[in-house]
Order: structure tokens, then sequence, then C-alpha cells
């Protein structure tokens, strides 16, 4: 079973605002550049992305030089996980049943009912302390370490260490 802690559109919102918060102040990036670099559905991102404008996460500019950037306000820093997948899927999203059950609650609760709302509990906490740019240094690292295993090793050719 896989447990959905939030929504494709939150997961794609999260990545996009880590995206968009390495953009150097004042520059814009198009929903297709963002959707390219992140392998995103760019007809989706792009409605992702003017949810987020309207909430007030980020900017668009219409224009040749478009597209969205983040506010730059000084609470973008503090812009945590849980703003973004709340703005996206709800304030109310965390109420959903482990296992999808329409009527579990406090009253009449499903088998996993106590066991997911202390995890729950600890995944909020989590989310809202983890902030986009949490999220953005973590990716960069993971990416750094990604190219830096793909570089030939020092002697020769990059499959001279293989065993053939």
């Amino acid at each position: 079973m896989k447990l959905m802690l939030y929504s494709r559109s939150a997961e794609y919102a999260i990545r996009a605002c880590a995206r968009l918060s390495q953009a150097p102040p004042g520059t814009y990036v198009m929903a297709r550049v963002l959707a390219a670099r992140e392998e995103i559905p760019a007809h989706f991102l792009a409605k992702i992305l003017q949810d987020l404008a309207k909430r007030n996460f980020i900017q668009s500019n219409k224009g040749p030089n478009g597209g969205f950037a983040l506010i730059r306000d000084g609470r973008t820093p503090k812009v945590t996980v849980l703003d973004v997948v709340q703005a996206v899927d709800g304030s109310n999203c965390w109420d959903r049943c482990a296992v999808g059950l329409p009527e579990c609650n406090d009253r009449t609760p499903c088998g996993m009912h106590d066991s997911w709302t202390a995890v729950r509990s600890r995944i909020i906490e989590y989310l809202g302390r983890t902030t986009i740019a949490d999220v953005a240094a973590a990716l960069d690292r993971k990416r750094d370490l990604a190219a830096e295993s793909e570089k030939p090793r020092r002697g020769g050719r990059p499959d001279a260490n293989r065993k053939g």
C-alpha cells in the first residue's frame, strides 16, 4: 500500500518553489522551463503555478521576460513545505483516512486511525519546520553528488575500472 502524504500537485508545487527560490531576485522563470527541468507536465505545472500566484506564494509576469518568481518580501526564507502543501491541498488535507475510508474519524476509527494520528502529527511538525530554502539546498546537494558520481575516474575511460 502506498500512503500519499500529499497530492502530486503539492509535490510539484514544492519542487517548483524550490527551483524558483534558486533564481536570482527579479528573475522570472517560464513555466515550460521549470517543467522541463523538473520533468513535470507543463500544462499541469502552469495551472499549479497560477494557483500559487493567486495565493501570493509566487508572482507572475507576462511578456517576453515573463514567467514566475518567488515573492521576496522577507518571509520567503520562512515559507515552509507545510505552507505550500496546505495552499495546494487545503488545510484539511491531513484529515483524510490513511486507508481511504470516508467515514473514519475519532468516533468511528479505522484500524490505522490511532497510529496514523500520531504519525500525521510528526509529519506535520516536520513539514512545518522544513522551509522551501531547505528543500532547495537538499536538492542542490543531491544533484552535486549525482554529478560527481557521473564524472569519469582519474586515469582514463569511465569504464576502465569495470571488470569485463
